[in-house]
């Protein structure tokens, strides 16, 4: 682990918020659980677009409405994802950042996911032109669907290995 990125991480593990989420008995837990809500209000609307790319599911709505009727939820959730991500970091930034798991979800996997999410969003509606989905979009929602079980797998590797160090 290089010096600069553990000073980073002790710097954040020392500001206000950090502090005060890590000192707080109540506060961590609540964050996380917080996090855990945006988590799964930005994967569900994602994960139920990619559902739709790959074809399961009524087709009362092409998967480019579908992705356009769910993209408030989609953004309210991956906002409170990532405040709470960055709150729980703060407290404990060092332990995060010496983590296998946490480090391969970072470094690798969610911007993968998030590349591809993007070019998910910007060809949906070409994919779905008319009421079949072309192959192509169906790769590209099976593609997402399984990179984003990755980020969770690496998180809760992160999260088992984290627990298990601190017994």
């Amino acid at each position: 682990m290089s010096d600069a990125v553990l000073a980073c991480s002790r710097w954040l593990e020392n500001t206000p918020w950090g502090v005060t989420v890590r000192d707080s008995a109540w506060l961590y837990p609540v964050i996380k659980w917080i996090h855990f809500v945006g988590l799964s209000m930005w994967l569900g609307t994602t994960f139920t677009v990619d559902l739709r790319l790959m074809g399961v599911g009524e087709r009362r709505q092409t998967a480019a409405e579908l992705s356009n009727t769910l993209l408030a939820w989609s953004w309210i959730g991956f906002s409170v994802a990532v405040l709470g991500g960055f709150l729980s970091f703060s407290a404990e930034a060092t332990t995060y950042v010496q983590n296998t798991g946490f480090c391969l979800k970072l470094a690798v996997l969610t911007p993968l996911a998030l590349i591809w999410h993007m070019v998910i969003q910007k060809n949906i509606g070409a994919w779905t032109r008319t009421e079949q989905v072309s192959a192509i979009g169906k790769w590209a929602g099976l593609i997402e669907l399984l990179l984003w079980i990755s980020v969770v797998t690496a998180s809760v590797g992160f999260l088992l290995t984290n627990a298990i160090t601190r017994s």
